[in-house]
């Protein structure tokens, strides 16, 4: 009988040891490319075996070291550490091998370290993931910052290095200067780093200080990208596309918004937000951030820029329903992250697909070419529909969560936010297969696609149709998160 302890080793690890053993690795890219998905299949395993205990009503602990009373480093898995836990290692799976494909398809150099750190990065989002306190949450959180640097900035041009240079300032300041200090606040009121599924500071904190806290919080999660320290994520799309993949469905906006959604529920608590109110500006905040981000979009014509602000909008979502601060709510931005990730990652795989294969990157190049690319434009349609929040898409559930969550709250305009957003979500994703499949074509393009990028992208594309039908166990990972 395998404990939970060594089930959370199972799923954490991989990756580690995927990171660590690439390097010695270069001269036999074949097993070294397959390291990945193989880290990525053990971890699935270990992540669906402990969202399976969590479901159970069990919650799997290992604690490493203790530093003091309340100071300690280890993991305890929460239910929304549960969900990002496996959403993390199963995507893992498909960006591995969408990655070997990529990186040999557009024959890219460096490919021993970018497979190493990119490895690191999602050990770092796993570590985050079951996370038990905040000092934990904390550390990881740095190691995935700077694990991702290198992949930001792999083309090692001037553009990749102004473009890492802003991503290390803006997520390492706002850490620093602001997430460092809440921590520390957060320990000073309570006398402990630890977090309770109710929350820790009803009793420990002045209601008039709740705010400041809390937007303490906001600033210092840069991985959200909230505006207005969003800038560092359409900078990030230098990057290759498997590492945009990873930006905005694996690893670093997902443990953005999963540490958000942790702090509003697990430190401040649902409950002593309805009560005193102090989420309120952050409701604001959001809405702003969603809708502009939405306009912004439908201007850019380089597809990954798109794409990028699209990410924004719908972490916005996510921040949106945490912040209403109720429980229907919550759970729709709770499975948003689900939803989302899958959507979005076989957008920017399709992205990357027609780079490898037709060289275009720009919207107004994809005139009639759907019919040299129709599985690829077919699977951007699908996941479109998803983010958009069309049944039978995964996203469909989520967003119906979250309108629900805001009618309960009170929260009418929130309802209008979603439902214009809506509709601004799907004039800038619809666009692409349309010019793609009805406008005439400009050009002749020999395309060829590896096997290795079409094979994850249909699996994603399918996974966008199954969540809609499978969505049950997550709802109600969702209900012992609220209740």
């Amino acid at each position: 009988m395998i404990s939970l302890e060594t089930y959370i080793l199972i799923t954490i690890l991989p990756p580690l040891i995927v990171c660590l053993v690439t390097p010695f690795l270069s001269n036999n890219a074949n097993l070294r490319d397959f390291l990945g998905p193989l880290g990525g299949i053990i971890s699935s395993y270990g992540a669906l075996e402990i969202m399976n205990a969590v479901l159970e009503g069990k919650a799997p602990s290992l604690k490493l070291l203790q530093i003091a009373d309340g100071i300690k480093i280890g993991f305890e898995v929460t239910p929304l550490g549960a969900i990002f836990g496996l959403v993390a290692s199963v995507l893992w799976i498909f960006a591995a091998i969408y990655s070997v494909g990529y990186m040999r398809g557009n024959q890219e150099k460096n490919q021993t370290r970018f497979y190493t750190f990119y490895a690191m990065a999602v050990h770092a989002a796993l570590c985050i993931a079951y996370s038990g306190d905040l000092l934990t949450l904390f550390i990881f959180y740095e190691v995935l910052t700077f694990s991702t640097y290198p992949l930001v900035a792999h083309k090692q041009n001037e553009l990749a290095q102004k473009a890492g240079r802003l991503y290390m300032s803006i997520l390492v300041g706002s850490s620093v200067i602001f997430l460092l200090p809440a921590i520390i606040w957060v320990w000073v009121v309570t006398g402990s780093l630890e977090m309770s599924k109710n929350g820790v500071l009803d009793g420990n904190i002045s209601y008039e200080y709740a705010p400041y806290l809390l937007a303490m919080f906001v600033f210092g999660i840069g991985k959200a990208a909230l505006i207005p320290i969003h800038k560092w994520l359409p900078a990030a799309m230098v990057a290759p596309t498997p590492v945009s993949a990873l930006l905005h469905a694996v690893a670093v906006v997902k443990a953005g918004v999963f540490t958000m959604l942790l702090i509003l529920t697990n430190v401040f608590g649902i409950d002593f937000l309805s009560k005193t109110g102090a989420s309120t500006w952050l409701i604001w905040l959001a809405s702003f951030t969603l809708l502009i981000t939405s306009i912004i979009a439908i201007y850019k014509d380089d597809i990954k820029a798109r794409l990028a602000y699209s990410t924004i909008s719908q972490l916005s979502y996510i921040t949106l329903g945490g912040a209403l601060a109720s429980a229907m709510a919550t759970q729709g931005a709770v499975l948003h992250i689900i939803t989302h990730a899958a959507g979005k990652i076989t957008l920017f795989f399709v992205a990357g697909a027609i780079y490898v294969g037709a060289k275009m990157s720009k919207i107004s190049e994809l005139n009639g070419h759907g019919k040299s690319m129709p599985l690829i434009f077919l699977a951007f349609f699908i996941g479109s529909l998803s983010i958009i929040g069309v049944p039978p898409m995964a996203g469909s559930w989520s967003k119906f969560f979250l309108m629900l969550g805001a009618a309960e709250s009170g929260y009418l305009f929130v309802l209008v936010v979603f439902s214009i957003s809506t509709i601004l979500n799907a004039y800038y994703l619809m666009e692409i297969p349309a010019r793609a499949f009805f406008l005439k074509k400009d050009k002749e393009i020999k395309v060829k696609i590896p096997t290795l990028i079409i094979i994850p992208i249909l699996c994603t594309c399918f996974l966008t149709i199954i969540l809609f039908f499978t969505m049950e166990p997550f709802q109600n990972l969702t209900s012992i998160m609220v209740n």
